[in-house]
């Protein structure tokens, strides 16, 4: 039987396995975003990622999602 996981469980696991994957912490990619164009979609900024960067594309998403969830917590 296969278990089904929550979409906020696959963002913490895809997360937790970026800095083991590309040698860089969580932070320092969400720096480099930080510092990187802006774009008004995740879509754009996890693409931007994919070409620049060479990440994986669950990678490079869950980057441009917790981006945004950290900017938006800290402007509410």
């Amino acid at each position: 039987m296969s278990q089904t996981f929550s979409p906020e469980e696959i963002h913490r696991n895809l997360l937790s396995r970026i800095p083991r994957c590309t040698g860089r912490e969580v932070s320092d990619w969400l720096r480099t975003v930080a510092d990187g164009p802006s774009f008004h979609r995740p879509e754009d900024t996890a693409s931007w990622l994919r070409r620049e960067h060479h990440l994986a594309y669950g990678h490079a998403k869950a980057l441009a999602r917790e981006y945004e969830l950290r900017r938006a917590a800290h402007t509410l």
